[in-house]
């Protein structure tokens, strides 16, 4: 299962998370999947890429070697542990529209994750109805379809939410 995992603010290594403007920006900081033979972690360059892996894993389930120079010999680019948040998205949901961008972002509370697309306007998208205005109300994207938009977001891990996080759930399973 191809699978997200988010830095805690207290690591300092956020990528994405600090940048706040107009539009919210991703906090999403690595993207990684689980290999189906080996079981490793293998970090994925980019976000598209990993888009097009979740949006096939049930078809297409994700190996090492789809990496370029990667087996399942070599050792695993990261570990399971609670240094970082960990979130798990669903398989297949649709790879993002070109020029749109999907935006995932943890609320401060750590209780979930909210889910925006921003238009190649700037504009944020927040829900499905708002997403059918746009493209009715922009033509040049015709060849868009409402289907192409998931606001489905992805579990936390509760056993890597920060000890000292406000309204933290914590189970004994791994995922909500």
């Amino acid at each position: 299962m191809a699978e997200e995992k988010h830095r805690t603010p207290e690591t300092k290594e956020i990528k994405k998370n600090s940048k706040r403007s107009s539009v919210l920006g991703s906090s999403v900081d690595v993207w990684a999947a689980q290999c189906n033979n080996c079981c490793k972690w293998r970090e994925i360059p980019t976000e598209e890429e990993y888009e097009e892996i979740r949006r096939n894993i049930s078809q297409d389930p994700f190996t090492c070697n789809k990496i370029l120079s990667f087996s399942c010999d070599d050792s695993s680019d990261l570990e399971y542990s609670s240094e970082c948040i960990w979130v798990f998205d669903k398989p297949n949901l649709p790879k993002t529209p070109p020029g749109f961008k999907r935006w995932l972002v943890l609320r401060k509370d750590h209780s979930k994750m909210d889910c925006y697309y921003v238009t190649p306007y700037g504009k944020k998208l927040r829900a499905s109805t708002e997403v059918a205005t746009f493209l009715g109300e922009h033509p040049e994207y015709k060849d868009v379809a409402l289907t192409d938009f998931s606001f489905t977001t992805p579990k936390i891990a509760t056993d890597t939410i920060p000890q000292d996080v406000a309204g933290k759930k914590r189970s004994s399973s791994q995922v909500d």
